[in-house]
């Protein structure tokens, strides 16, 4: 007889599936098979980083702000402002003398004046006004007094200045020196020797002071005005940020 063939047993066959781990499953990290119609994913390409120069601004040219001052202005509080405020533009501090104001106005950026100072081409901003005082020697009977009066000079010696400031004085009973005017500083040290009293603005009393004089408060006297200009066609910007400091705004403050 024949010998009949044995028949295939449940484990022929195996791997021929389709199961997930057969060989024809795909794994999630396998490549596509190629010809199978699904494209091969791909690691996205690195973002190029634009640099975009940004503009360079010109330098500024070096610049300084000059300023004028008539003898016994006291610009430093507003000179300690401008050098936090600007601290690249130096500040120069120009002395003028009160009869030559107006010519050296045309060479500063503006000037600490006295007034009157009367001018179409001016901008003038008034400051502060300045009490006027006797200057008169240390053991005058004059200094016995906290202030004085016109009423008070009576009979005194008044020496006139070459570079006053104040103007004609209405002094009743006073008598002009019967010497030429004299530079205040001058002036001052003739009073010293009791020949004669000077009446000037409180600040040139204090400029000129020495030992062997002092000075009252002359209480009806004439004031005197010191006031900020500059030429109007010449307004910079670095005049109006020294106005700005003058009149005490700050960086954040509007015009």
């Amino acid at each position: 007889m024949a010998q009949q063939g044995r028949r295939p047993g449940k484990g022929s066959g195996r791997g021929q599936g389709k199961g997930k781990g057969g060989s024809h499953g795909r794994g999630r990290g396998s490549a596509a098979r190629p010809g199978s119609g699904t494209p091969p994913r791909t690691t996205p390409a690195a973002r190029t980083k634009v640099v975009y120069d940004a503009p360079v601004a010109a330098p500024e040219e070096p610049r300084t702000f000059r300023l004028g001052a008539v003898p016994g202005a006291t610009p430093g509080t507003w000179i300690d402002r401008w050098k936090q405020r600007l601290p690249d533009v130096p500040l120069e501090l120009v002395p003028i003398e009160v009869a030559t104001q107006r010519t050296a106005l045309d060479e500063v950026d503006a000037a600490l004046v006295r007034l009157p100072l009367d001018d179409a081409s001016l901008h003038v901003i008034p400051l502060y006004d300045e009490l006027p005082v006797v200057v008169a020697a240390a053991d005058s009977h004059l200094m016995a007094v906290d202030e004085l009066a016109a009423a008070d000079l009576e009979g005194e010696v008044v020496i006139a200045l070459s570079d006053d400031v104040l103007g004609p004085l209405d002094l009743p009973g006073t008598t002009a020196a019967r010497f030429a005017p004299l530079p205040t500083a001058d002036a001052v040290a003739t009073a010293a020797s009791g020949v004669g009293i000077v009446i000037v603005p409180m600040s040139l009393a204090r400029l000129h002071h020495r030992k062997d004089v002092d000075h009252r408060v002359l209480t009806d006297g004439p004031h005197s005005t010191v006031a900020l200009a500059w030429l109007r066609d010449r307004t910079t910007p670095d005049v109006e940020t020294f106005v700005g400091i003058v009149r005490g705004r700050t960086t954040n403050s509007s015009r």
